[in-house]
This record gives C-alpha cells, sequence and structure tokens, in this order.
C-alpha cells in the first residue's frame, strides 16, 4: 500500500489513505463513511442514464482494501447507501457472501433507509445515533457544538473538501481529511458524491488527496 500518511489521535495511529478511509491498526478496523453505494442504480431506475461501472469500481476498491488489511471490522459511519432497494442492492448481498468473515458495522445516515431486515440478512451490525470504542465515539452527522467532552468524534456527512488557488484564477477543489482537536470528518469514499468546501482553522490538520496519494497541507 503506498500513499498514505500515519495520523495519531490520542496515542492511537491511523493510516490516512488515499482511498479516501481510515485504517485503526490496534482495532483493525477499517473505517469509511458515505459510500452512497445504490445512487447511480438509483438514478438509473428514474431514466438517468448514470454508468454503472461508477457502483463496480466503488465495490472493487472496497474489497481491495479488505483483502489487503484483512481487517476484523469495516466500519460505516453513515450512507452505506443511498436509496430504497435495487439492482446494486442485490449485487451487495451476492458481494457480501464472499467477505462474510468480515464484521460490517454501520452507523446509519440520512441515507440508509433500508429495513431492519435486509442490514441483518445482509450481516451488518447496525447503531443508530452512535457507537463508542474506548475513548473514541463515531456519528454521521456531529453537532460540533455539542461534542461529547470525554472523547474524540469521528464523523462524514458533508463530503470535506478545500479548494486550492493557483496562478491567476485557476483553482482545484479535493477531497480531504479534516481533523481537529476534538473531531475529525472522513471524505466521502464513493465516487458519485457531491463535496463541501471547508474552512479550517489555525491549529487543525487537513489531508488532501490527488493522484492517489495523500498530502498533509496543515
Amino acid at each position: 500500500m503506498r500513499g498514505f500518511l500515519v495520523h495519531t489521535i490520542q496515542n492511537e495511529n491511523f493510516l490516512v489513505l488515499p482511498q479516501k478511509c481510515l485504517y485503526w491498526e490496534n482495532q483493525k478496523t477499517l473505517l469509511l463513511s458515505d459510500l452512497h453505494l445504490g445512487k447511480s442504480g438509483h438514478f438509473r431506475k428514474n431514466g438517468i442514464g448514470i454508468p454503472q461501472n461508477i457502483f463496480k469500481e466503488d465495490m472493487q476498491q472496497l474489497l481491495s482494501l479488505i483483502q489487503y488489511f484483512k481487517p476484523k471490522y469495516v466500519l460505516i459511519i453513515g450512507d452505506f447507501f443511498h436509496s430504497h432497494a435495487n439492482k446494486e442492492h442485490d449485487f451487495f448481498l451476492s458481494w457480501r457472501k464472499d467477505i462474510a468473515y468480515v464484521n460490517f458495522q454501520l452507523v446509519l445516515g440520512n441515507h440508509d433507509v433500508l429495513n431492519e431486515q435486509w442490514y441483518r440478512d445482509a450481516g451488518i451490525s447496525l447503531y443508530e445515533e452512535k457507537l463508542m470504542l474506548n475513548q473514541f465515539c463515531f456519528m454521521h452527522d456531529a453537532d460540533i457544538s455539542a461534542l461529547p467532552g470525554n472523547s474524540y468524534t469521528f464523523c462524514g456527512h458533508i463530503h470535506p473538501a478545500v479548494k486550492l488557488s493557483g496562478a491567476g484564477k485557476q483553482s482545484l477543489t479535493l477531497p480531504c481529511f479534516y481533523f481537529s482537536k476534538y473531531h475529525a470528518i472522513l471524505p466521502a469514499f464513493g465516487n458519485f458524491t457531491g463535496t463541501h468546501i471547508i474552512s479550517p482553522k489555525k491549529n487543525d490538520s487537513v489531508y488532501i488527496i490527488a493522484e492517489k496519494k495523500v498530502m498533509k497541507i496543515m
């Protein structure tokens, strides 16, 4: 695995990966957010010709990460799926059987609207609002003004990005990982998602993803 950096939080190492996810070494956990699986199928179902290869590329990337790191857990911080069931959800169920040995955990996001039985059939453990693991809290959409004072919070939801300006009027918007003193925001893992430009503060840490590499800019 190339192109990653290491970010340490409360003496725990997290690999910051160019595939837009984290690997928590001590817990053998792959940590990601906002895959929005089934989104392209949802658009096609409504007559909009989005190529299916977008979904397949996301699934292949996730599989490659699982094969490389051999995690005990895959923890998704919300919006694993995008909408109600479609053919891409059926493909996921078949795909899941090949890696049944991996524990999938999902903190529900606003797009995770499938019924609970579907998740159980897929072998996914559900958490409605948050999941606490040691000193860390995992939530989909964290209220920054009301973060738990005795823990560090990981969240997703906003698909963070930064806008870099060059010579003249040139600019480039890139997905990023954002780490403040009390919380972190993960980029969207899925390729068929938008971004939201953030405004980091002086002592925050920001890692951008560009050309299959992670680079720290703050």
